[in-house]
């Protein structure tokens, strides 16, 4: 009998092995009939080793084209993934509808077109909080979307470290509740201007087919990832620890400090939040009473206070209510290796240049604003910042935000891009925020209004403080 007991376990266990191994070989297999071919890869247009090519992926006077084809069961996976998400909610997802979408949207496969070139088994997913929720629940088809060009290069070793021109992740942002479709591009090249770090920006037409033949959703910002080229080219090291806060750890408040909230972009493998930790306690230091130079002193080792103001100002004077001050998002934080401070990055400005929602934009005197928002309220009042504050806002009225050049701007882009928002060839009922033609035109022409009235905001500001 003992010898039978061990005849059927070596039987079973001989089985398993088998079974194992029949399953290894048929996903071998799988892999193998998942094998692609490549034409029209080069080293300057595919490879890792391939420079960003700003000049062709970012140009600021030309409209490029893009064309995406994703498989019919592919979209339908995208599709059914957002409805069993945020479907029926009537808004974005349960939660804080200012922090980050409460599920990760899924990647699937897709083909690029761009310039007579194709990309292969791109991952695509759809991207963003209210620009995401807003678009589905309107039951609108122009969605937001990331491109990432070597997502699947596990399963396709073929397109392993394949990139865009040197571009390994990108944003297609839908211009969500901009009817100028400027404030993304313009904003964003404003903090360049001003000598900030920024994303680069273009104009994108997006054409998608996902079974039924191409379709034009509509013209797109292309916007470029902070944690893929924005470090190696806008700093001199690339490789220190970068963070996205979003939710209540991101106001930096007092009692508010929260690690799942520090979403790290870089380093991932490393869990430590020291550098993040110690700003939010030199911040909240008993110093800051007791020993106030001490604590300027301590603070301005392992912050960047120079940038922030800087960002400050144009921020403040360009308004953009959709961020730190109103809103706890759309900032980045980065340990710059080169002096060991945390920097400012700013992000997502479709909500910029213009008066605001939720109360508006803070105001030029900033006095408003409470130590809830401690990063702002603690730094300005000090007088030497303060008055550094106030000279970045005079230098960025002067040198960047000035209205003559601002019109010539919002006028050279709307000859750009208006054959591809509106008329025959623009965009199309269903893949468009634009309830009309005429809305396009008066977004234009409110934000040659606006700067004009913010000169005169920032001339009046600066006079009652002289």
């Amino acid at each position: 009998m003992f010898r039978l007991k061990k005849t059927i376990h070596i039987w079973i266990i001989a089985t398993i092995i088998l079974i194992c191994l029949w399953a290894c070989e048929s996903e071998d297999n799988f892999i193998q009939d998942e094998k692609i071919e490549i034409f029209d890869w080069s080293a300057e247009t595919h490879s890792k080793s391939a420079e960003p090519d700003y000049s062709v992926v970012f140009p600021s006077d030309k409209v490029n084209r893009i064309d995406i084809v994703i498989d019919k069961e592919n979209w339908e996976e995208m599709q059914n993934d957002l409805a069993e998400n945020i479907g029926n909610t009537g808004g974005p997802p349960s939660g804080n509808p200012m922090t980050s979408a409460s599920f990760d949207p899924v990647w699937v496969p897709c083909e690029i077109f761009f310039k007579g070139r194709q990309w292969y088994k791109v991952g695509i997913r759809f991207k963003g909080n209210s620009s995401l929720n807003s678009t589905y629940n309107r039951g609108l088809n122009k969605f937001p979307f990331k491109l990432d060009f070597d997502q699947f290069e596990d399963i396709y070793p073929e397109i392993e470290d394949q990139r865009f021109c040197g571009f390994k992740q990108l944003s297609l942002k839908n211009n969500f509740e901009d009817r100028s479709f400027l404030r993304e591009k313009v904003a964003s090249g404003l903090f360049q201007d001003f000598g900030l770090a920024s994303p680069s920006t273009s104009f994108y037409t997006v054409f998608i087919d996902h079974g039924d033949g191409s379709v034009y959703f509509g013209l797109y910002t292309l916007v470029e990832e902070v944690d893929d080229t924005v470090l190696k080219s806008q700093f001199s090291e690339g490789n220190g620890n970068l963070y996205k806060p979003e939710g209540d750890a991101a106001t930096f408040a007092s009692g508010s400090f929260n690690t799942s909230e520090m979403y790290k972009k870089s380093n991932l493998l490393e869990d430590d939040y020291s550098d993040v930790q110690n700003l939010y306690n030199t911040l909240h230091s008993n110093q800051r009473i007791d020993n106030r130079e001490q604590w300027k002193q301590d603070i301005s080792e392992i912050f960047n206070i120079d940038i922030f103001l800087k960002w400050l100002a144009a921020n403040t004077v360009m308004q953009n209510w959709d961020t730190y001050g109103k809103m706890s998002h759309n900032f980045y934080l980065y340990n710059n290796p080169e002096d060991g401070k945390l920097t400012w990055i700013p992000w997502d400005n479709n909500e910029a240049l213009q008066s605001g929602k939720q109360g508006g934009a803070v105001t030029l005197e900033l006095d408003e604003v409470e130590d809830n928002w401690p990063l702002i309220c603690y730094i300005i009042d000090d007088e030497e910042w303060n008055n550094q504050y106030r000279n970045y806002v005079s230098k960025f009225l002067a040198e960047v935000f000035y209205p003559s050049w601002m019109h010539e701007i919002y006028s050279d882009y709307f000859s750009l891009i208006s054959n591809y928002v509106v008329g025959t060839n623009g965009e199309q009922y269903g893949y468009s925020f634009l309830s009309s033609d005429s809305d396009f035109e008066s977004a234009i022409d409110y934000l040659k209004i606006h700067v004009s009235q913010r000169k005169d905001a920032v001339v009046e500001f600066l006079e009652l403080g002289e």
